[in-house]
């Protein structure tokens, strides 16, 4: 068999993983445009289980060692939280 068109547990997660991010982005969007409450209650319930689920893919990954993360640098991560917590009055 030729091991270049193997479908492999890890393509697989990793395609799965790909749709869970795809299909979160999606609901979020419809969340947030949904005009009545039920709906977008609604929609947030979805939207909570398709992060689960998503969480529960890459985790299985990590334990794997098919998707690793680099830590970020504590320099870097004051600078980005320095940065993104300065929020403009409305006075601005």
């Amino acid at each position: 068999m030729d091991q270049k068109n193997v479908f492999t547990d890890k393509d697989a997660m990793t395609d799965a993983l790909t749709t869970q991010k795809h299909i979160t982005g999606v609901y979020n969007t419809f969340e947030c445009e949904a005009a009545t409450p039920g709906v977008k209650n609604c929609l947030s319930s979805i939207l909570a289980e398709e992060h689960r689920i998503g969480d529960e893919l890459f985790c299985e990954m990590q334990t794997r060692g098919w998707y690793s993360v680099e830590k970020a640098e504590e320099q870097k991560l004051a600078t980005a939280k320095q940065q993104f917590s300065r929020v403009p009055s409305a006075n601005s």
